[in-house]
């Protein structure tokens, strides 16, 4: 099978929308943003044995290659339009391909982003896509956008992919009916587009966590110049924790909900009273969202995020619990 086969048979993407004038075929896609809309683009790579395991299935990786770009956009309150996919492949695998794409183009139909281009070549699996979207000028979440007394929010629950990472390297001993729910979580992430949308206008910063809540949180802190003060106790008791996540050892629970990465959950900031509203929002998208702290201002010497307990004392880690983010160069 050749490269043009190879495209035409697994990647001709039937979906059409107003917003793509030309898809996939010629030497670039045309695409028509809504009138007074601003494109919002965002690049993600996936790399085997980096990203993704050597046994994964291909179905869950096509729907993970499309799933953790389109939480940017959802990160920023941005509508889904298109992307496009760039593929290394060691192999033509006819029965591959066709997993893969049914996975990928699944999800692009869910979320009506239409598959516009790309490119493929002969070489080490390597899966690169990039997404674009659209939202209303002055009405993307940016990372720098945060405010003294915002409170902070996440979506869902956090550091059951990281649980199920664990397991999956033999790390930790995790029941096989455990693995199975936190590896959904892992390999199948469900992107936030729906609140993402729903929040637009009532949220001033927002991060989807990939690196884990630290670390994200950490970006919209760096560029707001701000701090953050968490009370970890009411965090880990909270909604935003799943019952197999609480119940692990406390280093562990503290390296998975602080610093797990791959929950494709959003990290948000709001003002207070933006709570009854934010909450309108969360319910309208079907996702619960858990009230986590609030931003400060900044501590020259001091850790850009406060780990507080109830009485708003400084909290000190459990001993081994892991709280760096991931850094693909660290």
């Amino acid at each position: 099978m050749g490269e043009f086969e190879l495209i035409r048979r697994h990647f001709q993407h039937p979906l059409r929308r107003s917003s793509v004038a030309l898809g996939n075929g010629d030497d670039c896609a045309l695409l028509a943003p809504a009138p007074g809309m601003q494109l919002a683009v965002s690049t993600d790579m996936l790399v085997a044995g980096r990203h993704f395991l050597p046994d994964v299935d291909p179905e869950a990786l096509g729907h993970k290659a499309l799933a953790v770009n389109l939480s940017d956009l959802a990160a920023m309150g941005a509508r889904p339009l298109a992307c496009t996919l760039a593929l290394a492949l060691p192999a033509a695998d006819d029965a591959w391909l066709a997993a893969f794409a049914r996975g990928l183009l699944g999800l692009a139909d869910a979320h009506r982003c239409a598959l516009v281009g790309g490119d493929t070549t002969a070489g080490p699996l390597n899966l690169c896509l990039t997404v674009f979207g659209e939202v209303p000028p002055g009405r993307a979440a940016r990372r720098d956008a945060g405010r003294v007394g915002d409170d902070v929010y996440v979506s869902g629950t956090l550091g059951d992919a990281r649980l199920a990472l664990e397991g999956l390297l033999g790390h930790w001993p995790v029941p096989p009916r455990v693995l199975a729910r936190t590896r959904a979580r892992l390999e199948r992430p469900t992107p936030r587009v729906a609140l993402g949308l729903a929040l637009q206008g009532q949220i001033h910063a927002c991060a989807d966590v990939s690196d884990g809540l630290l670390g994200d949180l950490g970006h919209i802190l760096a560029a707001s110049r701000l701090g953050a003060e968490l009370d970890v106790p009411a965090l880990l008791a909270s909604a935003a924790v799943s019952d197999d996540v609480r119940a692990l050892p406390p280093e562990r629970a503290w390296t998975c909900v602080l610093a797990g990465g791959d929950d494709y959950e959003l990290v948000f900031t709001a003002p207070p009273d933006a709570r009854a509203r934010v909450q309108a929002a969360a319910q309208a998208a079907a996702t619960p969202v858990t009230r986590i702290g609030r931003l400060c201002p900044a501590r020259p010497g001091e850790a850009a995020v406060r780990l507080l307990d109830a009485q708003q004392r400084p909290l000190e880690p459990p001993a081994g619990a892991q709280l760096g983010g991931f850094d693909h160069f660290g």
